[in-house]
């Protein structure tokens, strides 16, 4: 009973992971593109929320400004 039970087992996970063999690495690839764009688009609105911000990038600039709270750098 258990022997035909662990080769039924057996034969459902050979099924199973035949699906891997049916997409080979192509579901790799579309992780490593959608990674990309995700990656482009972050640093694009990175870019856009940094030109909006009044902090300074210059650290010798911004000693102190955090302890005043109504002061704009720029």
């Amino acid at each position: 009973m258990w022997t035909e039970f662990v080769y039924q087992l057996g034969d459902l996970f050979q099924w199973a992971f035949g699906f891997f063999e049916f997409i080979q690495n192509y579901f790799n690839d579309l992780l490593l593109g959608l990674g990309f764009f995700g990656f482009g688009y972050w640093m694009y609105t990175q870019n856009n929320l940094s030109k909006k911000a009044n902090v300074s990038v210059e650290t010798s600039e911004n000693t102190g400004w955090y302890k005043d709270e109504s002061k704009k750098l720029k």
